[in-house]
């Protein structure tokens, strides 16, 4: 029963750090780079992804079309001020988006926040473990279950943990290979 929730919450914490990942510059056009900016739409703070449309126009470009284009402004500057390093350019009916080529400092700079995101979701990793394993020593001490089936519980809880460090560690380098392929 600890180790379904714990595989769970370990799932959820290797698919928000491919989440994370996929909103850094690659030097490809994607939507994750942009979709959960936060702009000021009404007078309240909204991700591009709930004001607009979000499209390819080709490996280097989008184009952020918002659903009301007096929203236009407020996407640009929000797009802007992102801190991305990315210039959107307003038409009138579409903010346009160029992605200008990555500097080699660019990609070390980025390679060192896939690291740190990385040792984010270890940390999550090693909280989901203590958190589980202060469970299975409860149920074994409120007599829910017998004492070496509170070892086994931790044996697999240790080799579920060491199993999802891997998959991090693969989601990472894949994304450290994107980044620093030319």
């Amino acid at each position: 029963m600890y180790l379904i929730t714990a595989r769970e919450d370990m799932i959820e914490a290797v698919e928000f750090l491919k989440l994370d990942l996929g909103q850094l510059r690659t030097g490809r056009a994607t939507p994750a780079l942009v979709e959960n900016i936060i702009v000021d739409a009404y007078g309240a703070p909204m991700a591009v992804k709930g004001v607009a449309s979000i499209s390819v126009t080709d490996s280097k470009s989008l184009a952020v079309e918002p659903w009301d284009k007096s929203l236009l402004k407020a996407v640009e500057e929000g797009i802007r001020n992102s801190g991305l390093g990315i210039n959107p350019v307003n038409d009138g009916k579409v903010v346009r988006i160029i992605m200008p080529p990555m500097t080699e400092e660019n990609r070390r700079a980025i390679v060192k926040i896939i690291g740190q995101k990385e040792e984010e979701a270890r940390i999550r990793i090693r909280q989901i473990r203590e958190e589980v394993r202060t469970l299975i020593i409860k149920g074994e001490e409120a007599g829910e279950m017998p004492e070496d089936q509170k070892f086994a519980d931790m044996e697999a809880l240790d080799q579920l943990s060491k199993e999802f460090n891997e998959k991090i560690k693969e989601v990472t380098s894949e994304k450290e290979a994107e980044i620093m392929k030319i």
